[in-house]
């Protein structure tokens, strides 16, 4: 296709100065092309574009697709979350949850069965990460998502039939494997409408909601821990108003395109340049062709292993504040209400540190990692304040520490976006999506089981000291990849660049190995 350049003096004329793109089937058939979807709109050359164009694009995409996930993903955090709150509510003792030991004294009380509900969601989704992520690739957006999603607020529902520990713990499993397909899912959406520069603000607006949502996820519960009448428990309530709020938003789902070639709701004009401007990241839009040559590529890639090691032990924290968090809470004498009430300040703080630190990441240039080191030091003292403090009746210190912890999530949100940023090749993204997550589940897998039940009385020394060394773990794989990718960068800018080859391979879907035009960032 020949070059067709824009006279960026005609802005004002917007319309007029978009040449008529090419006609692009859309019925997305998965068909075999190895190259990605993109070409057929924009071809192999670079082409002009109207700023003003662009801009609104962009602006039609932030506001149908960011407002969606960030609705979306915080249900997914209150699902998970639910479970923290639901046990102060009754649901231990109906579900027979904890056991008392009452042939010592004084009596123990175990809550390894507690541990397992919240780790065996993780399992779920660990299962259907991989499967998720790959039939995101391969077949269409809309249909798939929102059909999983409806499913997924089906079982949620069903929480509240569950009568037993045993079915609760069936309940979790598949909760996980159904929810496994929205934060990988968000992941490759994300990379597939945004440059670069721009993905690490995108990805921590619709993280940001675990913040916001363990605000108004608490707020909720604080509500319905009110409620004394009905045949229901108050927990039961809680599962199914979750479960209605992910039916609605799986209703929505059914509309999301695959990519910016088939955005419904942008002019023709407007797919074109939203296309087209992509093309100097290098990291492609979508190829419905899965790869195995890239699946190859990412087990022998060491970035796959190091963001890996980084998620799984940057989560443990997680793990052990969205299930036991509130039951922590109330073991500084504070009771059900307060304990809930509690993890509003950790929520803001989450939820500004994500948002903080994605703006600056989009600002500043090669500063993420950076970021992401530094967001580790206040989860290291929030750790060993509430360990080393003294446990008094309604005591501030470990309250403190506790909701300084909640810069886990800038964290968090940070290796997602160096993750995702850092590599090009759909099937190669789909497959760092699902690794991230994979990370993710193991760090909430562990994380609950360093809670021992039994060593409250020396403050759970196993936990405050295991996610001390998981965060100082994470520090040092931050570190290594910082010094992997900065020699990487220098390498592929000793060779000469040619403009016309670097227009031609954008869209090639080609990994970021593969593709010496490709820079990462920092």
């Amino acid at each position: 296709m020949a070059s067709e350049k824009i006279n960026p003096a005609l802005a004002g004329d917007a319309e007029a100065a978009v040449p008529a793109p090419p006609q692009v089937d859309q019925s997305n058939d998965g068909g075999s092309s190895a190259k990605d979807e993109a070409i057929a709109m924009v071809g192999e050359h670079e082409h002009a574009l109207d700023p003003v164009i662009v801009a609104r694009a962009v602006r039609k995409i932030d506001w149908f697709l960011i407002p969606a996930m960030i609705f979306g993903y915080g249900i997914v955090y209150y699902d998970k979350a639910i479970l923290g709150s639901a046990v102060l509510f009754g649901m231990t003792a109906d579900l027979q949850l904890s056991v008392t030991d009452r042939t010592v004294s004084p009596p123990t009380v175990d809550t390894s069965r507690m541990s397992w509900a919240t780790s065996l969601f993780y399992f779920g989704m660990l299962a259907g990460l991989y499967p998720m992520s790959f039939a995101l690739q391969r077949f269409d957006i809309g249909r798939v998502l929102g059909g999983i999603v409806v499913l997924w607020g089906g079982v949620c529902m069903l929480t509240a039939a569950v009568t037993t520990y045993q079915g609760l713990f069936a309940q979790r499993f598949f909760l996980g494997f159904v929810e496994s397909i929205v934060p990988t899912g968000f992941m490759c959406i994300i990379s597939g409408f945004y440059t670069q520069q721009e993905q690490s603000l995108r990805q921590s607006w619709w993280f940001s909601s675990t913040g916001l949502f363990t605000i108004l996820g608490g707020a909720l519960n604080y509500g319905f821990a009110q409620i004394q009448g009905g045949g229901l428990r108050s927990w039961q309530y809680i599962y199914l108003l979750a479960g209605v709020l992910t039916v609605l938003f799986g209703v929505f789902c059914f509309w999301m395109p695959n990519s910016p070639v088939t955005a419904w709701f942008l002019t023709a004009e407007e797919r074109f340049a939203a296309v087209e401007r992509l093309r100097f990241s290098q990291t492609g839009v979508r190829c419905t062709k899965i790869k195995m040559g890239q699946v190859k590529e990412s087990l022998l890639d060491v970035k796959t292993y190091l963001i890996f090691v980084m998620m799984a032990s940057a989560y443990t924290m997680n793990g052990a504040v969205s299930g036991f968090g509130p039951l922590i809470v109330s073991t500084f004498g504070w009771n059900v209400l307060h304990s809930i009430v509690f993890q509003f300040p950790l929520g803001g703080l989450c939820f500004v540190i994500i948002l903080l630190t994605g703006y600056l990441g989009t600002k500043i240039p090669n500063i993420r990692l950076i970021m992401l080191i530094l967001t580790c030091l206040p989860v290291i003292a929030g750790c060993a304040i509430i360990w080393k403090s003294e446990w008094s009746y309604r005591a501030a210190a470990p309250v403190v520490g506790y909701s300084i912890t909640g810069f886990f999530g800038g964290t968090v949100s940070l290796i997602i976006t160096v993750g995702m940023s850092n590599v090009a090749g759909h099937t190669k993204k789909s497959f760092m999506a699902a690794t991230i997550f994979a990370a993710y589940c193991v760090g909430n897998i562990v994380g609950p089981q360093m809670v021992k039940s039994q060593t409250r009385a020396e403050h759970y020394p196993e936990l405050w000291l295991g996610l001390i060394i998981c965060y100082i773990i994470c520090i040092a794989a931050s570190a290594t990849l910082y010094v992997i990718l900065l020699a990487a960068n220098k390498k592929k800018a000793a060779v000469p660049e040619d403009e016309a080859e670097r227009a031609k391979l954008a869209f090639q879907d080609l990994t970021d190995l593969e593709n010496p035009y490709f820079r990462y960032v920092l």
